[in-house]
């Protein structure tokens, strides 16, 4: 006949006085005097295992609830709770939320600038191909990218630069400032954004052109921003498209771009004139990249946000406050 184990044997299940008290020292150990399970486990003569599973009991058994909070002073420019909802909304890694508002105006793009170069940062690895579009909000964060510890292999343009006017769109100021600060090899892509079909299948087939386009959609990461549909952004102001464009795109239900790419309010690629003419990184290849970080915020880009998220073309976002709000309420509403 076995005898009877004690609860010292049997990992202490029973919910008597005795459990409890046990339940309690132990949370008090582990939660508030900071002991180890090992600790606890000498102090209490009971098994390591057991202490480990009296701690979870504590846990499932509500004598131990934890609450976390950032300090008061702290608090106003932090919005944890926020970037959670969207973060579970878009099945997104990470959302960033600046306090700054991200209205388009130089201090909102430097705001928008040092939120996504401390995101870069952590994110970036030595091994990477790094890839970024061009556009004011990706030239903030090259020029706020100061991490000395950050570094990568290599940093490539994502999508084509030149037109036929006077534009600046800030492209070699980023790739250098990228590359010297990740300390990297730069690969810049010479070539346009838009060219005519023959062209782009030429540019794609030679060996030297291709090799940065290439580089670019094999990036380990991926920084961009989003254009959207309308005569103040940058690629109708660049004379990259036109207003016969605009309405051709308008027609099709475009609501923004990555790189010239055109997407819906769902995030799926419109069918327009420019798709065989583009030279950048496709939205597929955007889609399959492990790690692509989305910096852009304010209400001329909440439509062009939204649909970069539904399309699964983002995995981490860095935006403000009331376009998070937004997009949330937008999301929601979908439902």
């Amino acid at each position: 006949m076995t005898a009877p184990q004690s609860p010292r044997q049997s990992g202490v299940t029973a919910d008597s006085g005795q459990d409890i008290r046990l339940l309690l020292r132990a949370a008090t150990m582990y939660h508030l005097e900071g002991a180890t399970q090992a600790e606890i486990a000498a102090r209490l003569g009971v098994s390591r295992p057991t202490a480990g599973r009296l701690l979870q009991r504590a846990r499932a058994q509500g004598v131990v609830t934890v609450s976390v909070a950032a300090p008061d002073h702290l608090g106003s420019p932090i919005h944890p709770d926020t970037e959670r909802a969207v973060e579970k909304a878009f099945g997104l890694d990470e959302v960033l939320i600046m306090d700054s508002p991200a209205d388009g105006t130089p201090s909102g793009d430097a705001a928008l600038g040092r939120a996504g170069s401390s995101v870069l940062a952590r994110r970036i690895q030595p091994t990477d191909t790094f890839g970024f579009t061009w556009g004011p909000e990706q030239v903030a964060v090259a020029d706020a990218l100061t991490a000395r510890n950050a570094s990568c292999r290599r940093v490539v343009q994502m999508d084509g630069s030149m037109t036929s006017v006077d534009y600046h769109t800030g492209v070699d100021h980023a790739l250098t400032r990228f590359s010297e600060q990740l300390r990297a090899q730069p690969m810049r892509l010479i070539a346009p954004l838009y060219a005519d079909a023959d062209t782009v299948t030429a540019m794609r087939r030679d060996s030297i052109l291709s090799q940065p386009l290439l580089a670019a959609e094999n990036a380990e990461v991926m920084l961009f921003g989003v254009g959207s549909v309308s005569t103040s952004t940058t690629l109708f102001e660049g004379a990259f498209i036109d207003s016969a464009v605009l309405g051709e795109l308008e027609h099709l239900g475009a609501v923004g771009e990555i790189g010239g790419r055109f997407y819906d309010i769902d995030g799926v690629p419109v069918d327009s004139s420019l798709v065989g003419r583009t030279v950048s990184v496709p939205l597929d290849r955007v889609h399959e990249c492990t790690t692509t970080i989305l910096v852009s915020g304010g209400a001329h880009r909440q439509e062009s946000i939204l649909g970069a998220l539904r399309g699964g073309f983002a995995t981490i976002l860095v935006t403000d406050l009331d376009t998070s709000q937004w997009l949330l309420s937008e999301q929601k509403g979908q439902r």
